[in-house]
């Protein structure tokens, strides 16, 4: 991309976004200031990507700016003003007007110490990247490049307006921001940023989890997230953030002795984003994450057997407490973890399978204990493939075709997605003339183990069926 056809892109995706931004920047020039398109939105104009979010600049004072936006704007949030952000809506476009910056910080905290500043360049100097350090004043269309910010995004490299160790010590949790921008934009790190991450990677546990895992989270949804969490591994940002990740480098996988499991899981990771978009998934943050994770118990199971051997027994029931922990420490939403622990629990059952020894009662409680996580479990399992032997990988593939096509044949008969005992709870309490309690929900779950077992039972045969439970467990049914 050439700078004139990036200037291009800019201007039009402005002119795309107007008469909104022009009528803003009109507001604030009767009112004697400027406002400015500034950041992210600037740059994805650059790169000829379309921007949900505007993000605006402005030398008046929040203040102000509440004023000049009365009456206009369709909606007004003051959540950020005491950083001088003020939040506006305006037919169906999401605005954010904060007003030039010049702060300093404790580097104890990441909160600063808000102060206002009196210039674009000096407000573009705080930026956290040079490809985030441009700006294009509204009214006139002027762009504001101090930094060299186009040639950066010309290049693809990330750089700080600043040195990186000033920009860090401001801010650690930029160091996973850069991380992040390697995933969602192909961005390559300058020499300099490399070396300041490392050098200062242990800074970022003083950033807060919720703010780490949100950063985490989208460079794992980006487009290119190995490429990401390499850098974080090789700069030390993974042993804050997610030390079982380089720890999997200790273990050399079972299968594929040429790999570690580090290597490996990464592998799984890109084949699990293959199938995603084979199938026309959006990025999904739960496979994803299991994808990577998955073998996280490893390391702590590997014993060494004789003739040379490895061995890994019970690595998925370490690894999904593992990754429950793990998630937990970061804050992510309690389904967000069950959903992946699951997963990482499930990941090897399929393996038995291959050997003939599964019967319709396995592939039911396959699909049972999967249940709403089942398309994520085929796509998970199929991507933990990693072998080069094709002729394998092959018999891998056709062996998981034949499981999800059994399935499909006792969907078809049985509704596995929703298995049920053939008695409920009423017929159950009736029949052996209990009350609501304990005993009615051991009788449930025994008929549930049945239906699993053996498939759907006539009404007749589920009632002898619970009755021979019942006298078995001492309790007399009614005449």
């Amino acid at each position: 991309m050439n700078e004139l056809a990036a200037k291009r892109n800019a201007v039009t995706e402005l002119m795309r976004i107007s008469p909104v931004a022009d009528d803003l920047a009109g507001l604030f020039a009767r009112a004697g200031h400027r406002l400015y398109l500034v950041g992210g939105s600037v740059r994805d104009a650059m790169l000829g990507r379309s921007s949900p979010d505007l993000d605006f600049t402005t030398d008046a004072r929040p203040g102000e700016v509440l004023k000049i936006v009365s009456g206009w704007a369709d909606g007004v949030w003051e959540t950020g003003i005491e950083f001088g952000t003020v939040g506006v809506t305006k037919r169906g476009a999401t605005l954010e007007i904060t007003t030039f910056r010049a702060d300093t910080y404790d580097r104890v905290s990441r909160n600063p110490e808000v102060t206002f500043g009196d210039t674009i360049e000096g407000d573009l100097s705080r930026r956290d990247f040079t490809v985030n350090a441009m700006a294009i004043e509204v009214s006139t269309k002027q762009f504001v490049d101090p930094f060299d910010g186009l040639a950066a995004v010309r290049d693809g490299i990330l750089d700080t307006p600043a040195t990186p160790q000033e920009s860090f010590a401001d801010d650690p949790l930029r160091m996973l921001r850069a991380a992040r921008f390697v995933s969602q934009l192909g961005f390559t790190p300058a020499p300099r940023v490399v070396a300041a991450m490392t050098e200062m990677a242990g800074e970022l546990a003083r950033i807060t989890a919720e703010r780490v895992q949100a950063e985490l989270s989208k460079l794992i949804l980006g487009s290119r997230p190995r490429q990401g969490l390499e850098l974080m591994v090789d700069t030390g940002l993974a042993d804050v953030v997610l030390p079982e990740v380089p720890g999997m480098r200790l273990a050399i996988d079972e299968h594929h002795q040429h790999k570690d499991v580090y290597q490996h899981s990464l592998t799984v990771l890109d084949q699990a984003i293959a199938l995603e978009k084979a199938d026309g998934w959006e990025p999904d943050l739960v496979l994803r994450l299991a994808a990577l994770l998955h073998d996280i118990g490893k390391p702590d199971t590997r014993r060494f057997t004789s003739g040379g051997g490895v061995s890994f027994h019970h690595h998925e029931v370490v690894g999904a407490k593992m990754v429950r922990k793990r998630l937990r420490a970061l804050k992510y939403p309690k389904q967000v973890i069950e959903d992946i622990g699951q997963l990482v629990f499930l990941h090897l059952r399929f393996h038995g399978y291959g050997r003939g020894e599964w019967t319709d009662s396995a592939v039911r409680r396959y699909v049972t204990d999967a249940g709403d996580l089942l398309p994520r479990l085929h796509k998970l399992v199929r991507a933990d493939c990693t072998t080069r032997n094709k002729r394998k990988a092959a018999a891998l593939q056709r062996t998981y075709d034949d499981l999800e096509e059994r399935i499909a044949r006792l969907e078809a008969q049985e509704d596995l997605a929703r298995v049920r005992p053939d008695l409920d709870g009423n017929e159950i309490m009736k029949l052996l003339g209990l009350p609501p309690g304990p005993l009615v929900g051991q009788a449930w779950r025994h008929l549930k183990e049945l239906r699993l077992d053996r498939g759907p039972l006539t009404h007749e045969e589920a009632v002898a069926e619970l009755v021979r439970w019942a006298r078995e467990n001492g309790i007399e049914p009614p005449e």
